[in-house]
C-alpha cells in the first residue's frame, strides 16, 4: 500500500468512528494529517491553497504526496475544530491562533489566516510536557536565569527559533524548584504545565482574557511571583511588564528578534518617539537578562540551538540608558564570570563538541573575529 492510499485508509477508519462536528470539534481530514505528521516526528503542518499538505521535518519542509489543496478544502479542514472565539476573530480579522487537542494525537497550535485573498494553515505540534532545560542544549549559564529573584527576562530570536520551548523551559525549572505562584499569558497556551513545588495558573487569550493588557492587569490583582507573557506584542504590554518587574515581580516574555542589542531596541522603539527616552530608562532598571538564540542543523539529523545571554549589569543599563546598544556585545564579554556567554561562545562549543559544522556555525557568527578566537581556546 502506498503512502496516498495509507492517508485515504487512515480518514476512511476516523470517518468511522465519527464525523466532523460544528464548533470546536473534530476534523476527519485534518486528523489524518496530524497523525502522519506526529508519525514522522514533524514540527509544523503547513495548508496552502495550490499546493500539497506540506510537513516541516528538522527544517526542511516537505510535500506530502497528494493533490495540491483548494481554498475550500483547507476551511473544510480546519474550520470544524475552530472554538467560538477563534471562529469570531477569523471572521472579524481573516486570522485566528488557536490550540487544538486531537484524541490520541496531542496537542496543536493551529494559525489560521489568508492569503493571497484565500484561507491558509500553519499548525505546530505541541509536546505533551514542558522540555527540561537540560535537554535544549543551550550552554549552562542559561539555568541561572531561573534564579533570578525579580526583573524582566526577554527571549529573542526569530520566528521558529525555539523561543517559546526555552521559555517553557525556564518556567519549567522553577515549578520543579520553587515554591512560588507563577501566571503565565499565552495566545494560545502551548506547553501545559503541571503543579508541582510551585502553583501555576495559565490565561489563554480569547477564552479566559480578551487581550493581553488586560490579563496582564489582572495578573498584577493575583499575587504572583512569575509573569510569563507569550509575547511582547504591543506597547501597552511592554509599559505594564516593564511595571510589574519594577515592583519586583519576575517577568519572562519573547520578542521577535536577533540578537541582545536588537531585543533592548525592539522593546523601546515600539513606543512614541517623545516616550522613548523614558521607557529607555524604565528597561534599564528593570531589564534583569536578555538571552536569544537561533537554530542550526544539527550533524546526523535534527537541530540544535546557540545562544547569546547578557545579565544585565551598570554598565549595561548605562548603556540602555543613553541608546549605545552597540556597546552591548562588550558587555557581554566584561560579565562573563557573571554567566554572560556571546553567540561566539556558543557557536563555537558546538563546532567544537562536533554537533554543528564549523563552517555552518562561522556564518552564523556576528563577530568573526570573536569566532575564531574562541574555536582556538582551549
Amino acid at each position: 500500500m502506498d503512502e496516498v492510499e495509507d492517508i485515504n485508509q487512515l480518514i476512511r477508519e476516523l470517518n468511522t468512528e465519527r464525523a466532523p462536528t460544528v464548533d470546536g470539534g473534530s476534523s476527519v481530514r485534518l486528523e489524518a494529517w496530524l497523525h502522519t505528521l506526529t508519525e514522522r516526528g514533524g514540527s509544523d503542518l503547513l495548508l496552502v491553497a495550490g499546493a500539497p499538505p506540506s510537513l516541516r521535518v528538522d527544517g526542511a519542509i516537505t510535500p506530502l504526496p497528494s493533490a495540491p489543496l483548494s481554498a475550500e478544502e483547507i476551511e473544510e479542514a480546519v474550520l470544524p475544530v475552530l472554538p467560538s472565539h477563534a471562529r469570531a476573530q477569523y471572521a472579524r480579522d481573516s486570522i485566528s491562533d488557536f490550540s487544538y487537542k486531537a484524541r490520541g494525537l496531542g496537542r496543536f497550535r493551529i494559525n489560521l489566516h489568508r492569503e493571497r485573498g484565500r484561507p491558509a494553515a500553519a499548525i505546530r505540534a505541541l509536546p505533551t510536557e514542558p522540555p527540561r532545560l537540560a535537554s535544549l542544549g543551550l550552554p549552562p549559564g542559561v539555568e541561572a536565569v531561573t534564579r533570578l529573584p525579580r526583573g524582566l527576562v526577554l527571549v529573542g530570536g526569530p520566528t521558529g527559533s525555539g523561543k517559546t520551548t526555552t521559555l517553557a523551559a525556564l518556567v519549567e525549572e522553577i515549578n520543579r524548584r520553587e515554591s512560588r505562584h507563577i501566571v503565565t499569558i499565552e495566545d494560545p497556551i502551548e506547553y501545559e504545565h503541571p503543579h508541582r513545588s510551585s502553583l501555576v495558573e495559565q490565561v489563554e487569550i480569547g477564552t479566559d482574557a480578551a487581550d493581553f493588557p488586560t490579563a496582564l492587569r489582572a495578573a498584577m490583582r493575583q499575587a504572583p511571583d512569575v509573569i510569563v507573557v507569550g509575547e511582547m506584542r504591543d506597547p501597552e504590554t511592554m509599559r505594564i511588564a516593564l511595571a510589574a518587574a519594577e515592583t519586583g515581580h519576575l517577568v519572562l516574555s519573547t520578542v521577535h528578534t536577533t540578537d541582545v542589542a536588537s531585543t533592548v531596541s525592539r522593546v523601546a522603539d515600539s513606543f512614541p518617539p517623545e516616550r522613548q527616552s523614558t521607557i529607555r530608562q524604565e528597561l534599564s532598571m528593570a531589564l534583569a537578562a536578555v538571552l536569544t538564540q537561533t537554530l542550526l542543523p544539527r550533524k546526523g539529523g535534527g537541530r540544535v540551538a546557540a545562544a547569546e545571554l547578557l545579565f544585565v549589569s551598570y554598565g549595561a543599563r548605562q548603556h540602555i540608558r543613553k541608546n549605545a546598544l552597540q556597546h552591548l556585545h562588550q558587555e557581554i564579554v566584561l560579565t562573563k564570570k557573571q554567566g554572560s556567554i556571546t553567540l561566539e561562545e556558543s557557536l563555537a562549543r558546538l563546532a567544537k563538541d562536533g554537533l554543528v559544522e564549523v563552517e555552518e556555525a562561522r556564518t552564523r557568527a556576528a563577530h568573526p573575529e570573536d569566532f575564531e578566537n574562541q574555536l582556538r581556546a582551549g
